[in-house]
């Protein structure tokens, strides 16, 4: 399955989120440009589809069920992707996401911020806390988390989300920090609303759909 350029061939990349969206169609990448491709994703059924789907296409791919919030299972998708492949290069933070019932400061419920928290940015950081010391053991690598435009802009209408993402920013450039004299480049993502599937059953169903319910909310184009 390897591309034109092969720039991934040897790696092990762990993709976090790979069932569906960014990161199902970022892991098609790895495969096609070599790389070995670990799914950690929390749903069997698309996460067993993601790793079906590579192999279908000639690539190496392995599924671990994975519940980012969780650090023992954080702890065992590592350890699996050691045995199986060898050694980890790069880590994919991409599980993540807002909840619909998030809203303004004064209006969001607490446990909607606990949950949004602990989605995006304690499986961010479970992630790094396992997968850098591999990395680094492997001679060095790249980490890569999404954050949001979200983080970015000051009139985003889900603070929860807001949040997250803005401390994802903050966690990525405190890696970066530390790592890089161990040849480990961390980087963040910030991107902006993208038509996956989980966007059109949120918002509608079609492009068209989610793209006035966008105008409505004085908000930004799709990707």
């Amino acid at each position: 399955m390897a591309g034109d350029t092969g720039r991934l061939a040897g790696k092990v990349a762990l993709i976090t989120g790979a069932g569906a969206g960014i990161a199902r169609a970022s892991a098609r990448i790895f495969a096609r440009e070599g790389a070995r491709v670990v799914i950690a994703e929390l749903d069997a059924a698309s996460g067993g589809a993601a790793e079906a789907e590579l192999r279908a296409a000639g690539g190496e791919a392995l599924f671990v069920e994975t519940d980012v919030t969780q650090e023992q299972s954080v702890a065992a998708s590592v350890a699996a992707a050691l045995s199986r492949f060898g050694a980890l290069h790069v880590l994919f933070n991409c599980a993540g996401g807002s909840l619909p019932t998030d809203a303004p400061v004064d209006e969001v419920d607490l446990g909607v911020f606990e949950q949004t928290l602990g989605l995006n940015l304690r499986g961010t950081f479970l992630c790094c806390r396992h997968a850098i010391p591999e990395i680094v053991r492997a001679g060095g690598g790249s980490v890569v988390n999404t954050s949001s435009i979200a983080a970015l802009r000051g009139d985003h209408p889900l603070h929860a989300y807001a949040a997250a993402k803005g401390a994802i920013l903050s966690l990525t450039r405190a890696l970066a920090g530390r790592y890089s004299k161990d040849g480990v480049r961390v980087n963040a993502i910030c991107p902006g609303l993208v038509m996956t599937e989980r966007l059109r059953k949120r918002m509608g169903g079609t492009r068209e759909a989610v793209e006035a319910s966008i105008r409505a909310g004085g908000g930004m184009s799709i990707a």
